[in-house]
C-alpha cells in the first residue's frame, strides 16, 4: 500500500508536468519529489513518466493509474472532512422533561427546529408534573425541561444549581362547575378556599400557585379529590366535583364550550420556563436547545 504523500506527489507532477513546479505546490524540495516518484515506480514495476524538453509527461501506464490515484486522494480528503465535522456537529442524546400539553409548550415546533439545527442529536422526552421535571434534572435523570413558576421566580432559592429562562407569561384562573356562578360571585380567596377543590400533588405547579395565594391568608383549600393531570382536573370540574385552576386559554374555552364558570377578578400570574443545571450552560446540546427555543418563542414574555 502506497502512502498518501507519495500518491499526492504522483498526481501533482502529472498535473504540473514538472518536478520543480510540483515541489513548489507541495512545499517540498525537488529531490524529495523525485525520490517519491522513483520509489513509486520501483514498487509498481512500471514507468509512469517520460522525460520531454518541457518537463515530464505521463506514459500510458501513468495515464491509466492517474484516475485511481485521484480518487484515493479525494476519498481521504472526504474522510478527513467528515472527521473534522464531527467536532462541530452535535450528536448524542438530550433528555427533555415535558409538562402540560404539547401544543402549549410548542413542543412540535421546538423539536422540529432542533432536529434541523442538530440532525445527529437524539432527543428523549419524559412527561411529568412541573416539580417532577425539576427534581429529575437535579438528579441528572434529565438534561433539561419545561417548568412553571410565578414570573421572576424560576425554580427558587431551594434550587440554586438550576438555571432557567422564561419563555412566556400567562395566567391561571379559578374554574368552577356549570351553574356555580352564584356560589363564586364576588368571592375572595378565603371564601373560595372553603368550597370543594380538586387539588394536586405538591410537585405540581397548581399546588404551588394556589398555596402561594392561600398560605399568606392562613387558609387551605378544602380538597375533595386529588389528581395529577390537567385533563382529569377539568373533567371533574365539569362533573360538578369542585373548583380547580386552569390556564387562561383553557379556562375561556371551557366556559364557552362546556359552560364552566370562571371566577371573575381572581387570577394567578405564571411563567413557562426552560430549566437546566447551571454548570451545564455551555454544553453544546443545552446551548442549541436554548437557541432554538429563542427562535420558537421569539423573545415573547
Amino acid at each position: 500500500m502506497h502512502d498518501l504523500p507519495t500518491l499526492r506527489a504522483f498526481v501533482t507532477v502529472a498535473r504540473e508536468g514538472s518536478v520543480s513546479r510540483a515541489a513548489e505546490r507541495l512545499h517540498l524540495t525537488q529531490p524529495a519529489v523525485s525520490l517519491k516518484l522513483k520509489h513509486l515506480q520501483e514498487a509498481l514495476g512500471l514507468t509512469l513518466f517520460r522525460r520531454r524538453p518541457q518537463g515530464l509527461a505521463l506514459t500510458d501506464d501513468g495515464h491509466a493509474l492517474l484516475p485511481a490515484a485521484e480518487r484515493a486522494l479525494a476519498a481521504m480528503a472526504a474522510f478527513e472532512q467528515s472527521a473534522l465535522a464531527l467536532h462541530s456537529t452535535l450528536h448524542g442524546r438530550l433528555r427533555i422533561g415535558t409538562i402540560v400539553d404539547p401544543e402549549f409548550i410548542r413542543l412540535g415546533a421546538f423539536l422540529h427546529r432542533l432536529v434541523e439545527r442538530a440532525p445527529q442529536l437524539e432527543t428523549e422526552l419524559q412527561h411529568g408534573m412541573s416539580g417532577s421535571v425539576l427534581e429529575w434534572i437535579r438528579r441528572d435523570e434529565l438534561d433539561a425541561g419545561f417548568f412553571l413558576a410565578p414570573p421572576g421566580e424560576g425554580p427558587g432559592p431551594e434550587a440554586p444549581e438550576i438555571a432557567h429562562r422564561e419563555l412566556t407569561h400567562f395566567h391561571y384562573h379559578v374554574v368552577a362547575p356549570p351553574g356555580w356562578g352564584s356560589r363564586v360571585a364576588n368571592a375572595d380567596w378565603t371564601r373560595l378556599a372553603a368550597l370543594p377543590w380538586i387539588v394536586t400533588p405538591t410537585l405540581s405547579a397548581h399546588h404551588r400557585l394556589l398555596h402561594g395565594a392561600l398560605d399568606p391568608l392562613g387558609v387551605t383549600p378544602h380538597g375533595v379529590a386529588q389528581v395529577d393531570q390537567e385533563a382529569c382536573m377539568l373533567d371533574l370540574v365539569r362533573a360538578g366535583v369542585g373548583l380547580s385552576l386552569a390556564r387562561d386559554a383553557l379556562a375561556m374555552a371551557e366556559r364557552q364550550e362546556r359552560g364552566l364558570t370562571v371566577v371573575e377578578g381572581l387570577r394567578l400570574p405564571c411563567a413557562l420556563c426552560f430549566v437546566w443545571r447551571r454548570e451545564r450552560s455551555e454544553e453544546p446540546a443545552i446551548a442549541a436547545a436554548l437557541e432554538v427555543l429563542e427562535s420558537v418563542w421569539g423573545g415573547q414574555r
